[in-house]
């Protein structure tokens, strides 16, 4: 029994360290593809956690949701994303800035106009178990082709980034 705790501390500090270094290689890294790296190490670490105090739920969630969205979406903005010299040549000026300010401006007034007419409900009378037993076995069960639905759409955009991203960027004609 003495060797399983010993094996339970080790696990622990291993997650704990894994997520600090993790956090300070994305905090730390001169690279963005470096960074991003970064910031998976940590949320593995994080996930190895939530695994380790005994909630392998939400270690799966944050390994699916953090993991593989969040880093993946990030890594799909940095090769769809435009170069310095390609943003250097967009012109904001004129048409174009007006343009800007109007779509921001209505956009503001929209949401502020929305937000001021909705009546929010007291936290005390909201219905509903929301544990995470209750959340995941709806995610699970009820709701298990809406969350397949959302991963073929994540895949699906993995793969036209891949597609995009294989054909490279345009050179500049000299």
């Amino acid at each position: 029994m003495i060797v399983f705790e010993y094996i339970a501390e080790i696990l622990f500090y291993g997650f704990m360290i894994l997520t600090f270094m993790g956090g300070f290689m994305a905090v730390r890294s001169k690279l963005l593809m470096h960074a991003v790296l970064g910031l998976a190490v940590s949320l593995f670490g994080v996930a190895g956690l939530y695994f380790f105090l005994g909630s392998p739920f939400l270690a799966m969630m944050q390994v699916l949701i953090y993991v593989g969205a969040v880093c993946i979406m990030i890594v799909m903005g940095v090769m769809l994303g435009s170069t310095p010299d390609q943003l250097a040549t967009k012109n904001f000026s004129g048409q174009n800035l007006l343009l800007a300010i109007l779509a921001c401006s209505t956009g503001f007034i929209a949401l502020f106009v929305a937000i001021g007419q909705t009546k929010f409900a007291p936290a005390a009378q909201r219905v509903g178990d929301m544990s995470i037993r209750f959340v995941g076995e709806n995610l699970l069960f009820k709701y298990c082709l809406a969350f397949e639905l959302i991963s073929v759409v994540l895949l699906t955009a993995i793969i036209g980034a891949i597609i995009l991203a294989r054909g490279g960027r345009e050179e500049k004609a000299s």
